[in-house]
């Protein structure tokens, strides 16, 4: 992820800046402006089917709030952007007017060929530390889903799945996950 900006800033003088360029996502890592490639094909059919299956779901049992992409403070010197995030009821608080106030309950980012190292280190290790209950990492290139839970200020494995298998992961036990609705018929994994 390319810095933008070497002068260091906190999260909430980065949430005054106000929207980016058409084409540019911002993020906040470190106290360091960082910008991210726009998504290929492949990583925004997954999180529109994740989406959706999540917030189908959701109204069918009024969980909370489903969100896709919103600046999120993690912490002093962090704001991210997951793919989509999860907000139960109780934690509906945290949801601001222009960015989500605190970690969700669930994050969940899809893989893209630039964003592997980003998405397996920087944000495991961002999420972790800002108290991000539920972890999931999703690789379309491989066709895998990971879900991480915290236990103990450490990420420990809730399941995984691939290809064309069936998965219920927490924080939705109930929540059926046919991975062969995820990706693309024309991608190869």
């Amino acid at each position: 992820m390319p810095i933008v900006s070497t002068t260091k800033m906190t999260a909430q003088q980065f949430l005054m800046l106000g929207e980016a360029s058409p084409g540019v996502r911002l993020e906040l890592v470190n106290g360091e402006v960082a910008a991210s490639p726009i998504p290929v094909p492949d990583h925004s059919h997954v999180v529109i089917q994740l989406a959706v299956l999540i917030e189908n779901h959701n109204q069918k049992h009024d969980l909370g709030e489903l969100h896709h992409d919103v600046d999120t403070l993690l912490d002093k010197w962090n704001v991210r952007r997951p793919d989509i995030l999860f907000f139960f009821k109780a934690r509906t608080h945290l949801i601001g007017e222009k960015a989500m106030e605190g970690p969700p309950d669930l994050a969940v980012e899809v893989i893209s060929p630039s964003s592997v190292e980003v998405d397996r280190e920087d944000k495991f290790e961002q999420y972790r530390a800002a108290g991000v209950a539920h972890y999931w990492i999703v690789d379309p290139r491989l066709r895998t889903i990971e879900a991480w839970r915290l236990d103990a200020a450490q990420y420990v494995s809730a399941g995984q799945g691939r290809g064309s298998e069936n998965v219920q992961l927490p924080p939705f036990p109930d929540l059926q996950i046919p991975l062969s609705k995820l990706w693309r018929k024309s991608s190869h994994g």
